[in-house]
């Protein structure tokens, strides 16, 4: 039977949260859509300027991840062609490619019938992707904490965080390149010990929707935020003006070079325009946590 069309629909993520270094990440009210036709070759078309230079063909993420999928249940996917609707920013600390791996492995089990565990996603994703953050919540939705070695992945899932947020994007980014060379290569015992026990709390804090405690600890972080934070204009007044506004807390987006702030619901739209009042050298994205991850449906 010839395969019919159909689409995919993907959250961004923010990861980290402070001190959940590679671990901890949140799905986002962003989504990345991408419809699949069946074709004589793959292609794929971006909507949006943002994303126009991306890889059109065989070399783009999305396929590649489809392949790579496909090639370790030995099988070939068929080629398609995928028209790609997204609002997420691409580069800016919200999982984008994460986002087009999750995308591809959705892709891959719809389109060769697989019938892929949810397990077994996370999985191949975390591989593809080297690192188990972004991937694992953009595949289940809701907030993920994961620890992820030797290539196996054991995760502790929140599926429905009531939760909202502000993203502040900056309108002159760095590279993510950059951001990751100011990391130093050890830190001391004294340090990991803090670090771990903050990221320890944060996650039981999300668990019991304990939000006060855990924007305390997402501003705990030993393990990239000190190194990092100076590559972002105003930090410092953005975290404590956050705080005087009602904010919970506020993190590093991934390796940057957005700030996440955590908020109640409810209240982000109203933070997010004080936020631009203040700070106009950010664009700030009220956003929701989504309790939505990876899913295809027949269009």
């Amino acid at each position: 039977m010839k395969p019919r069309a159909f689409s995919v629909r993907v959250p961004a993520t923010t990861a980290n949260l402070g001190p959940g270094f590679d671990c901890a990440a949140l799905a986002l009210s962003l989504y990345m859509e991408v419809e699949a036709v069946p074709s004589k070759r793959w292609e794929v078309a971006y909507q949006g300027e943002e994303y126009a230079g991306l890889e059109s063909g065989e070399d783009n993420l999305i396929v590649r991840t489809v392949k790579e999928t496909a090639a370790l249940h030995g099988q070939t996917a068929p080629p398609c062609r995928l028209s790609v609707k997204t609002e997420i920013p691409l580069g800016k600390g919200l999982g984008s490619s994460a986002t087009a791996v999750a995308a591809g492995v959705e892709i891959a089990d719809r389109l060769l019938g697989l019938g892929l565990s949810l397990k077994e996603k996370v999985q191949i994703g975390s591989g593809i992707e080297g690192h188990a953050d972004n991937v694992v919540a953009a595949l289940m939705g809701g907030a993920t904490f994961s620890h992820y070695r030797d290539g196996r992945v054991q995760t502790v899932h929140i599926p429905d965080p009531r939760i909202s947020g502000i993203v502040l994007v900056p309108d002159n980014p760095f590279s993510t390149e950059e951001s990751r060379g100011l990391l130093p290569g050890s830190i001391s015992h004294r340090e990991a010990v803090a670090g771990g026990s903050a990221s320890g709390v944060l996650a039981a804090a999300f668990a019991v929707g304990d939000w006060e405690t855990a924007g305390r600890m997402m501003e705990e972080d030993v393990f990239h935020e000190p190194y990092r934070s100076g590559l972002f204009p105003d930090f410092g007044r953005i975290r404590s003006f956050s705080r005087s506004a009602g904010a919970f807390g506020t993190a590093v987006s991934g390796a940057g070079p957005s700030i996440f702030i955590l908020t109640a619901p409810g209240t982000e739209e109203a933070m997010a325009g004080r936020l631009e009042e203040q700070f106009p050298s950010y664009r700030p994205i009220a956003v929701r946590a989504s309790s939505e991850g990876a899913a295809a449906v027949a269009v």
